[in-house]
């Protein structure tokens, strides 16, 4: 039976990768997400990334895992664990809701 913490654990070594039909763009300093496949309706849709997001963006290659990245969190903007581990499954779950990253 798995306990939370063990779930914690499963979610910490998954790894993602970045959608193939993105493209990004940084302008005047923010991170730009386009998707070029799609319905019209999608192209309308643009996602901008602040710097904790866009770190997360840059390390999601399906080699790290969520762990690894959590730690560069920590490591890069100098913040609790906690908040980190918070940042980044919010950022994840709404990258999967969007389609912008696959597991």
């Amino acid at each position: 039976m798995k306990t939370p913490d063990n779930e914690k654990e499963d979610s910490q070594t998954k790894v993602f990768q970045k959608n193939k039909d993105l493209v990004s763009r940084k302008i005047a300093g923010e991170l730009f997400l386009v998707p070029v496949k799609g319905k019209l309706a999608d192209m309308q849709q643009l996602y901008t990334l602040n710097p904790v997001a866009e770190y997360i963006w840059k390390e999601l290659d399906a080699k790290k895992s969520l762990q690894e990245v959590c730690d560069g969190i920590v490591e890069e903007f100098e913040v609790s664990k906690e908040e980190a581990e918070a940042d980044l499954r919010e950022l994840i779950s709404e990258l999967l809701k969007a389609g912008l990253i696959k597991e």
